[in-house]
């Protein structure tokens, strides 16, 4: 089935602006990560015009930079923590201000987005040290289970299980509900899906995945648990969902996520979005099949929220 035109449209808009990642992950001295980033932020963000009613202003947590995310009117006693993607490599908050300022406007709660640094500059694990941080610093500030959700995409998605073990190791509250889209949880890259979907989907391929992997280890085991979730103990984290496109990659990397998380007995709930992309809830807002996916990571957050009020 073709994609709606508009969903079609953008998309070709964001394979452009990744045209330089590609040549900044084999090196090539013509095109340095600050290029390819700034590139690649600055198109994606032109191309995701973010809704009305929300205000987007640069912020620091812990020492990191962060942007913030209000809706108008809106329930400062709560927040969400969302948790940009990128590979660890190239990702960037301007281009989430869409995605973002969808989640806020639609939760009606602040959205705290940090701009952790990033490989090869600042590989394994720094990224999840901000992250977490930023986390820590959130519930420094009074924003305890019941009034705290935790959302990311693709790394982020990945990041999202891994702080909230952190926290669970370390003995701070946990959020009350967690949202993974299209996890990055295994960086092995094994999963059937890489092959089986290889060319489906049309931006992530197991190539790239591996170059990502290798800038981001720097020599690390890719089967640390800090890294690929699969692989972590789990036990005793939040309800969380999990979306996942039926043509990624990556679909191995959901569902072995969620195997690892149902085996450990945390209450999970599994999309599997049929001949849907890597993220595409990027284009909430300006595409009905993402603006559904998001919608039902919003019912989702909500439903959390008030079972933990409930309680």
């Amino acid at each position: 089935m073709p994609l709606e035109p508009n969903l079609a449209r953008m998309l070709a808009g964001w394979q452009h602006a990744a045209r330089y990642l590609g040549p900044a992950l084999l090196g090539q001295p013509d095109v340095p990560w600050v290029k390819a980033r700034e590139v690649y932020s600055q198109e994606l963000a032109d191309l995701l015009p973010p809704p009305d009613g929300v205000s987007f202003e640069s912020t620091t947590l812990g020492g990191v930079p962060t942007m913030l995310v209000t809706p108008d009117n809106a329930d400062k006693s709560r927040a969400l923590l969302y948790i940009h993607g990128g590979g660890y490599v190239h990702g960037a908050v301007e281009p989430y201000r869409v995605l973002t300022g969808e989640y806020a406007k639609r939760l009606g709660i602040p959205v705290y987005v940090p701009d952790y640094r990033q490989a090869p500059e600042h590989p394994f694990p720094t990224p999840i040290q901000d992250v977490f941080t930023v986390y820590e610093e959130l519930v420094n500030r009074g924003l305890h289970t019941g009034s705290l959700a935790v959302s990311g995409d693709s790394a982020g998605g990945a990041m999202a299980i891994t702080v909230m073990r952190w926290a669970r190791d370390r003995g701070l509250d946990l959020p009350v509900a967690a949202v993974s889209i299209s996890p990055w949880a295994d960086l092995t890259n094994t999963g059937a899906s890489m092959r089986t979907r290889d060319g489906l989907d049309p931006l992530v391929n197991e190539t790239t995945l591996n170059q990502l992997a290798a800038t981001f280890l720097q020599g690390a085991l890719p089967t640390d648990p800090d890294a690929s979730p699969v692989f972590a103990d789990v036990r005793a984290l939040p309800a969380t969902l999990i979306q996942i496109g039926e043509n990624e990659v990556m679909l191995d990397n959901a569902l072995d996520l969620g195997r690892n998380l149902a085996h450990q007995r945390v209450r999970i709930t599994l999309e599997v979005w049929p001949e849907m992309f890597h993220v595409w809830h990027m284009f909430a807002g300006h595409s009905p099949l993402a603006t559904e996916a998001l919608e039902n990571a919003v019912a989702f957050i909500t439903r959390e929220f008030s079972r933990s009020r409930r309680a």
